[in-house]
């Protein structure tokens, strides 16, 4: 279930609130940033940041949503 209400709980104790997308279990990792006003849809497919917590820190991430699974020759694009 997308949307779901959570906790991000750094080490020091500090507690953030939000709402889920993607991956829906407990996870446990170190959180980086990205800063960039584009190519947020290639960081999070991006392998570079395997076992991280990614955070996109740009007020507009979402505006122009995410490429499909399959390109419109119904090839795999991740």
């Amino acid at each position: 279930m997308y949307n779901k209400s959570l906790h991000l709980v750094l080490e020091d104790g500090t507690v953030f609130q939000g709402k889920s997308f993607g991956y829906e279990a407990p996870v446990a990792g170190e959180v980086v940033f990205s800063t960039g006003m584009v190519g947020y849809t290639e960081s999070l497919s991006d392998p570079s940041y395997l076992g991280q917590i990614l955070t996109l820190t740009y007020p507009l991430i979402g505006n122009y949503g995410v490429p499909k699974d399959e390109s419109h020759q119904g090839i795999s694009t991740f």
